[in-house]
């Protein structure tokens, strides 16, 4: 027996955890846009702790509640961001606001990201609160590609109850990356009935047809001299980008050995104050600028010859899908998420990787020169698919539609779209 249908209105909330970056709120915010276009009647509460706060632009309908921010500095080892206050004073706070969040807003929806049972296990009162509410409410995770190597992703979600609690209170599992570069299921072991309920969607990126091209590369690429290179290097937040900068800045002289050039350094907002003005000053009568952060990075790799980037996910399809050559750099730790997706990404030709142990300006330099005298390219055998957004948000919407059982079982997953 069955007693739901779509709501004329639908609420959905969504969860992200993102204390230190911005990838997490960047990926959510992307898929609740495309779900707004869908349904433009919806209402969408996203619950995060980025210590930005509301960072990029909200769609109409959609708002933002502030959890206490946490960072993490290694596998299940987390403290506050902010506050003076113990771990688990602030692990209590986050959970009881969640909690008592979900209940007075009863989404019909909830997309919770990369965490299902969210940090240290904090969502798994909310997540009962509303299996015993009667509210219906239907619970969609939203994975990266990659989440980290396959040993630790096995232990923490037991130790931590992950798979269970998707095993329990999850409809639906949406993978941002593509099964032919990485099967989740089969690397980190899932249970069949968790791989039962696994869509790839394809790489999240805001579609292109969305994007503006801004002025202000425009105007930054006036001031080169013709011919000239321009060389764009990016670090999403930027926390721990000032090595791959300070490379950059070094590798310069032996690169306009052979080649007119320009540099531009945009660190990301989370760089520190000390380390940004480091950069400035070895910027000084050279052709490099500076600068902390942009609105709209998909303009600035439009306007590069050459992309050199940390490797975080957001930057890397961005780049993959500006059609660009990248140098991608992929962070030491705490997690090993962006070192096994750039090999995977470079070993199909989609970009070239600089390990961060063989990190230095001589390095870097050697390979932008062979990406700037490179001219042409051989089309990878495998495209990627960059269509993450719209799959994302059509699965949730067909999910809507999907009727629950009074019960509050899990509906049937093969009565959801599938791509």
């Amino acid at each position: 027996m069955t007693a739901y249908s779509i709501p004329q209105a639908p609420r959905v909330a969504i969860y992200s955890q993102d204390g230190l970056g911005l990838g997490h709120m960047r990926r959510t915010s992307a898929i609740a846009t495309q779900f707004l276009r869908l349904r433009p009647d919806a209402s969408i509460l996203t619950l995060s702790d980025s210590q930005l706060g509301q960072f990029f632009p909200m769609a109409p309908n959609h708002d933002y509640l502030k959890l206490p921010s946490i960072v993490k500095r290694g596998p299940g080892d987390w403290h506050a961001a902010r506050l003076a206050l113990p771990f688990a004073e602030v692990h209590k706070l986050r959970r009881q606001l969640i909690k008592q969040a979900l209940l007075t807003f009863a989404p019909h929806l909830f997309l919770v990201d990369h965490m299902p049972h969210g940090t240290m296990g904090e969502l798994l009162p909310a997540l009962s609160a509303l299996k015993s509410s009667g509210a219906r409410t239907k619970v969609v995770l939203g994975l990266r590609d990659i989440l980290d190597a396959p040993q630790v992703v096995q232990e923490r979600w037991q130790v931590e109850g992950a798979a269970q609690a998707v095993e329990k209170y999850y409809d639906l599992v949406l993978i941002y990356g593509m099964r032919e570069v990485f099967d989740l299921a089969h690397h980190y072991k899932f249970s069949p009935q968790i791989a039962a309920r696994l869509r790839y969607c394809g790489y999240v990126c805001p579609p292109i047809n969305e994007r503006r091209l801004d002025a202000i590369p425009n105007n930054w690429l006036a001031t080169q001299s013709a011919g000239a290179k321009s060389i764009v290097a990016m670090a999403g937040g930027g926390a721990d980008a000032y090595p791959m900068m300070r490379a950059l800045v070094d590798a310069l002289p032996i690169v306009e050995q052979q080649h007119r050039c320009t540099l531009l350094l945009i660190t990301g907002p989370f760089m520190p104050v000390a380390e940004q003005n480091d950069l400035l000053q070895r910027a000084q009568g050279r052709p490099i600028q500076v600068i902390s952060a942009v609105e709209d990075t998909y303009s600035y790799l439009q306007a590069a010859d050459l992309v050199v980037a940390m490797a975080g996910y957001n930057t890397t399809v961005e780049t993959l899908q500006s059609g660009k050559r990248a140098i991608m750099i992929p962070r030491r730790g705490p997690s090993a998420e962006q070192r096994l997706r750039t090999q995977l990404f470079a070993a199909q030709g989609w970009l070239e990787m600089l390990d961060p142990d063989e990190l230095s300006g001589p390095a870097l330099a050697q390979l932008i020169l062979n990406n700037l005298d490179q001219s042409t390219v051989t089309p990878p055998a495998l495209v990627p698919d960059l269509q993450g957004v719209e799959k994302s948000a059509e699965q949730l919407l067909a999910l809507l539609r999907t009727p629950t059982a009074v019960n509050g079982s899990r509906p049937n997953p093969e009565t959801v779209l599938t791509i």
